[in-house]
């Protein structure tokens, strides 16, 4: 009984769970990877220059090539897809209603760009469908692609506490860089929390799930009232645990010196000089090869 006991209140390892990682969004999880290995400053370099790419050029063979760069770190990064599956479904919805809403106010915002005009359908109004702007939505989708698994690389793949000394160490006040550190320690705590309240309710008679325990479906409205009755103890929670933090932080005289040291900061690795290199050619290349034309867009109808 003692062994059995002992097996039973063994706390669990990290990572050994990734059923129960896959309900959690944006936390750190821990892994034996390269991509873990670096440090967190360069990979909040690596970041910031994949974002600038992203955001200036609009070249989609180098959208293709950055995109196809990001699936593949996420690939050597051995974080499961199911561990952030909730995340890419919320940004799946956001990616569809934007590409619907371009279209919907700007049907013939590809023709204006590419000064071309390839009727596919002819619709009622202004509401055509072109090659260019079937393109140009396309365009919109790589962008997507191209940053969405850098950016949840750095969050799931970056301790926070590393986190925050990385960005000590781009100059960011410590005092920002730690208040970005405990939003990320608590974003999961703030789950935890939601999920006990939940359950608390359901226990009371709120339908919050989908079908209700004699297999009947709950009305999505009825679904809605009962999730919106979550958020004021919600609140009242985070409030109480930023009122607790915040007097810890006063008690210790956080914030009284302009400089402090870091616990979890890492001096940069030959692979991490490596990487920073490569970053920077591959940032070089990429403008380079979008405004070598004097265009930043890849224009294949001409």
């Amino acid at each position: 009984m003692s062994a059995m006991r002992c097996s039973a209140e063994k706390p669990e390892a990290p990572g050994s769970h990734p059923h129960r990682r896959g309900g959690r969004m944006l936390s750190y999880i821990e892994r034996e990877s390269p991509v873990h290995a670096l440090t967190g400053a360069v990979k909040c370099i690596v970041f910031l220059l994949w974002s600038i790419l992203t955001m200036v050029g609009y070249d989609t063979r180098v959208m293709a090539v950055m995109a196809g760069l990001g699936l593949l770190l996420f690939y050597i990064s051995h974080i499961k897809f199911r561990e952030v599956a909730f995340i890419c479904k919320v940004m799946s919805i956001f990616l569809a209603l934007n590409l619907a809403a371009v279209y919907l106010f700007a049907p013939e915002q590809g023709v204006a760009v590419y000064h071309t005009r390839h009727i596919l359908f002819e619709g009622a109004g202004r509401f055509t469908l072109t090659k260019e702007q079937l393109f140009y939505e396309f365009n919109i989708f790589l962008k997507y692609i191209m940053i969405i698994p850098p950016a949840i690389l750095l969050v799931v793949c970056t301790h926070p506490s590393e986190f925050a000394a990385s960005l000590n160490r781009m100059g960011l006040p410590y005092t920002i860089a730690y208040a970005v550190s405990l939003t990320m320690r608590y974003i999961p705590d703030v789950q935890r929390d939601y999920e006990t309240i939940s359950r608390a309710q359901q226990a009371r008679g709120i339908e919050l799930a989908k079908r209700r325990s004699d297999g009947k479906r709950v009305p999505p409205l009825k679904r809605l009232q009962g999730s919106l009755r979550l958020l004021l103890p919600l609140i009242l929670l985070s409030l109480d645990r930023i009122d607790v933090v915040s007097h810890a932080l006063e008690l210790r005289g956080f914030g009284k010196h302009k400089k402090r040291t870091w616990y979890a900061a890492r001096p940069f690795s030959a692979a991490d000089i490596a990487v920073l290199a490569a970053a920077l050619l591959l940032f070089v290349l990429g403008l380079w090869f979008t405004f070598r034309d004097g265009d930043r867009f890849y224009n294949p109808f001409l």
